[in-house]
């Protein structure tokens, strides 16, 4: 499949002569899935901040930059400080820094408390939370697609309902006209045919505008050129029977795949997280310092080293840990109420699938449904043949195509509810 996909889609931009003339393109839903992880702007955008995710743990392993620091320098001498001719301050090579005072300190922070590796795990979990906001926004686009590849199916298949209405219709409208000139037939029968044969194109019309918006989307979703014109080909699918899934399996097998009850779980961690580098942020850290100081003292050349620490007597960092605190039980909170909302989501998903599984099989053990073509050919021939009336054909038809926009929408609507269904467990369902 991969590889049919790719040499498919090659010969499309091969092939395609400008962004000004239409192109047919003609997908499986397997195929335009495959298109669209491959081609999505959004996604492709969306999983760059997983890389971002990921500098963000290197700089969290990265230790402070030490300081340098120069100061107490004279940057000339006075007369008095030369004493005349002499020199004071003897340079330190050639004429460098002749009669001249410095002093140069080279000072490196100690993160203690292990801060830096709490800091780092902090950052994975955000790393963990931001994989799970590129499977919640690929989740959200995914139903997205197939919902548009249904309704797209959809429009298409009730386009050629339309399209046999019409072409029934132009046949009878033009032997009625022929039978009006001959005087056979009154023009108030013409008249009906011709009111049905126009509120029935215009109907096309309207359909034809639905699926161009349907195209648009799609061709969006999939990053298509703006002329594309897409067709869904697709094969008869066998429904899950809703029965055969237990609820309590499905509540597991969310809470093992959804993305934001993950990232409920994992808001938590990281606050737990936050806490343990908060309350670390309690133990002060060290200053090392080594210092050379060049005739500033007793000393013409002194280096001398030094430690520094704060210390923790006013501020204990007392507030961000009780702020940290109730955030987590805030967190908890929140993670309890999105499982909640899950479970309840699933329920009513599987119960408007079983709703929907149920009417789509009544209706598909409806032998009439199969014959319903054959049966417009045959009214359309006894209409002219004036083995009934026109009453009669009209009846007909609108019954022949309530019936198959019925169908139609019973598939359209068993597929739309399955992908709910799929969505709120977070995973397909095998």
């Amino acid at each position: 499949m991969g590889k049919q996909l790719v040499i498919l889609l090659f010969l499309f931009g091969f092939l395609m002569p400008s962004y000004s003339q239409s192109t047919t393109l003609t997908l499986t839903p397997e195929q335009a899935e495959q298109l669209f992880l491959t081609q999505n702007l959004e996604l492709i955008a969306e999983k760059m901040n997983i890389s971002l995710a990921d500098a963000a743990i290197v700089q969290a392993k990265v230790w402070e930059n030490p300081t340098l620091t120069v100061s107490d320098l004279n940057l000339w001498s006075t007369d008095t400080q030369r004493e005349g001719e002499a020199e004071v301050i003897p340079p330190l090579f050639g004429g460098f820094a002749r009669n001249t005072q410095f002093s140069i300190e080279l000072s490196q922070l100690i993160q203690t408390a292990n801060k830096r590796g709490k800091l780092v795990r902090i950052e994975k979990i955000s790393k963990e939370m931001t994989v799970s906001n590129f499977e919640e926004v690929l989740r959200g686009l995914k139903i997205e697609l197939r919902q548009a590849l249904y309704e797209l199916e959809y429009v298409q298949h009730y386009l050629e309902v339309v399209t046999n209405e019409i072409v029934s219709l132009t046949n009878l409208t033009e032997s009625y006209s022929r039978q009006v000139k001959a005087g056979n037939l009154p023009k108030s029968e013409l008249l009906r045919l011709q009111s049905a044969l126009f509120e029935t194109e215009n109907e096309r019309l309207e359909t034809e505008t639905e699926r161009n918006r349907l195209r648009k989307e799609l061709n969006i979703l999939l990053n298509l050129p703006p002329h594309t014109e897409l067709f869904i080909s697709t094969a008869r699918q066998d429904w899950v029977d809703p029965e055969t899934l237990s609820l309590s399996a499905l509540f597991e097998i969310a809470s093992e795949n959804r993305p934001d009850l993950k990232l409920s779980v994992l808001q938590t961690q990281k606050l737990e997280k936050t806490l343990a580098f908060e309350k670390a942020q309690r133990v002060p850290d060290l200053t090392l310092s080594a210092s050379y100081d060049r005739y500033g003292g007793v000393w013409k050349d002194f280096i001398g080293f030094s430690v520094s620490i704060d210390l923790p007597v006013f501020n204990r960092n007392q507030g961000t840990i009780k702020a940290a605190r109730i955030e987590i039980e805030q967190s908890r909170y929140g993670e309890e109420m999105q499982h909640n909302t899950a479970r309840n989501e699933i329920v009513e998903a599987w119960k408007n699938y079983s709703l929907i599984y149920d009417f789509y099989r009544r209706i598909e053990e409806n032998p009439l449904l199969t014959e319903l073509d054959d049966m417009l050919d045959s009214y359309t021939r006894n209409l002219l043949d004036r083995n009934i009336s026109l009453i009669e054909y009209v009846d007909f038809l609108e019954a022949y195509k309530s019936n198959k926009q019925t169908w139609l929408n019973s598939v359209k609507n068993l597929a739309a509810r399955f992908e709910e269904l799929q969505y709120t467990i977070g995973t397909d369902i095998k």
